[in-house]
């Protein structure tokens, strides 16, 4: 979410540009040392397995390419050519290649990319298909690894762009471990996401994602849950209104906390702050806000909140924003995360915590250390999520598999569905941001992925100064939450059953709405707490 003005995503202090670090982007050495595990690969010979994967051959040999796609001469990373390709408004610009493998056996997938929003993977691995991705302009070394199942003989490895993005390079991929002895073609075997839309994606993604979306959900499950237990985090409306208030100013109002808007049940304060310890967190007060709110202090604010909970609100620590750098890619680091936010719960008061982190997400560890801090704060912990559009896209992506490994302590997941151009909702199609399908079909697919409906909500732009693209005004947004709890006021898109617990709604940001006449906190606010 933006600091500077009219800028996209949740950004924050001291940079405009869009976040060039991302998950998984930690170079991983296997490919080189030709090593691999294997479970059931015993005396194979273990290599590289991919064809042209350096592409040397100065064509395409081995691979299947959408669009536009060649071996160029420059830039490469290594040797004479590299993969150069061009999305475009309907096409990711995707080469694949379909590989020999041994079952029940460990791989190492690793390549050099360049351009924005560069994606590595597999595809019919048996298990939980592996991706990375970049978005960096200088050669960045992907790797991930992954264990192929009990009967899969080949997977398809790909590599691609994004919508409307512009061109990429890759270079060098390897795929290291025992071969197979299948005779596999160049061809995909998989799907990829599908190009047969009704609405074609018209603007492509501002912000960093958190994962690839290399598959469109196509089919619905024959049933879905109409309403759930009461989650542990209770004492919250069934129908809920979250805002982010800013501790920082970027051309929207400021405002002291005591001053939010009524209608907000959650308050998320941005951001949390990076240590110089991996994983742990800080807090405090923006001086230059403090000074032109007229010398509002630390006791000050902590005075509010006290003041929030009397009116029956929560408030909780925002961790990350476009620019919030914090990983949690191990115990150590989950364990500092835990105990670092605990002790501003305790200095605070704050109930909990809202992830936004938009430069990647280790879903194991991070939910090590969500569960660890929801045993310190006890029951009434609140656990709030704001991923962007495309990390929420798969259950494949870290994100969602976040979500999925807090459900048992999670409150709600507001969504970004701004900042991403089209997308395909869970029936498959394209939707275009900024429209009710855009909306209703991509929290179709957060429940059909797993998550209860009381656990999904609608995160939109307070105004359209409060992100690049993706603003849309109260109406929309209340004919949305009708249509996905009561099937009216739906678009073309009709969701394949009725969500009646579905849990509110998110805005960008308090102070954002406050600029704009407080169209949202009062319309969707009135709306959203009527729902029955």
């Amino acid at each position: 979410m933006a600091r500077h003005l009219a800028q996209p995503s949740h950004r924050r202090r001291r940079s405009k540009l869009p976040a060039a670090v991302a998950a998984g982007t930690t170079a991983l050495a296997l490919a080189g040392a030709g090593l691999a595990l294997t479970a059931g690969g015993a005396g194979a010979a273990v290599g590289n397995l991919v064809t042209n994967g350096g592409f040397e051959a100065g064509n395409l040999s081995g691979w299947t390419c959408t669009g536009t796609a060649s071996a160029a001469s420059s830039p490469v990373h290594a040797g004479s050519y590299a993969l150069s390709a061009a999305p475009s408004s309907s096409d990711t610009a995707e080469c694949t290649q379909t590989v020999s493998v041994l079952p029940n056996t460990s791989y190492t997938l690793a390549g050099f990319v360049q351009g924005p929003y560069v994606y590595l993977g597999a595809r019919g691995t048996g298990s939980t298909d592996p991706s990375t991705w970049s978005s960096q302009s200088s050669w960045n070394q992907l790797s991930t690894t992954f264990t192929t199942g009990a009967s899969t003989n080949s997977i398809t490895l790909y590599v691609h762009g994004w919508y409307g993005q512009a061109a990429y390079n890759a270079d060098d991929i390897t795929l290291t471990g025992p071969g197979g002895t299948a005779s596999p073609s160049s061809s995909p075997t998989s799907p990829k996401p599908s190009t047969s839309a009704s609405a074609s994606p018209t603007s492509s993604p501002t912000s960093s994602p958190t994962s690839s979306p290399t598959s469109s959900p196509t089919s619905s499950p024959t049933s879905s849950p109409t309403s759930s237990p009461t989650p542990p985090n209770g004492n919250l409306p069934k129908h809920l209104l979250t805002g982010y208030w800013q501790n920082f100013d970027n051309g929207a109002p400021v405002q002291k906390l005591r001053d939010v808007q009524s209608a907000y049940d959650v308050i998320a304060v941005s951001f949390a702050d990076a240590t110089g310890t991996p994983g742990a967190i800080s807090f405090t007060l923006d001086p230059a806000l403090s000074s032109k709110l007229g010398g509002y202090t630390d006791a000050d604010f902590r005075a509010d909140i006290a003041a929030k909970h009397a009116a029956g609100k929560r408030v909780v620590l925002s961790v990350g924003g476009q620019n919030g750098a914090i990983s949690v890619a191990n115990a150590s680091a989950a364990a500092n995360f835990a105990n670092t936010a605990y002790a501003l719960v305790q200095q605070y008061g704050f109930d909990g915590v809202d992830i936004d982190l938009e430069n990647g997400v280790d879903p194991t560890y991070m939910s090590q250390a969500l569960h660890t801090l929801q045993s310190k704060v006890g029951a009434n912990f609140v656990l709030t999520m704001a991923p962007e559009t495309i990390g929420m896209y798969s259950t494949a992506g870290a994100y969602f598999q976040l979500a999925l490994n807090t459900k048992d302590i999670l409150t709600v997941v507001n969504t970004q569905f701004y900042n991403s151009g089209g997308m395909n909702g869970c029936d498959g199609k394209v939707y275009t941001q900024g429209t009710v399908d855009f909306i209703t079909a991509q929290v179709c697919t957060h429940i059909q992925g797993g998550l209860r409906p009381d656990q999904v909500g609608i995160g939109v732009p307070a105004s359209s100064q409060a992100a690049g693209g993706g603003y849309v005004n109260s109406t929309v947004v209340n004919n949305a939450l009708d249509c996905l709890a009561t099937g009216t006021h739906c678009g073309s898109f009709v969701p394949p059953t009725k969500w009646p617990t579905i849990r509110g709604a998110m805005t960008w940001s308090t102070n954002w709405d406050l600029k704009n006449g407080n169209d949202f906190s009062t319309n969707v606010g009135a709306h959203a707490h009527a729902m029955p």
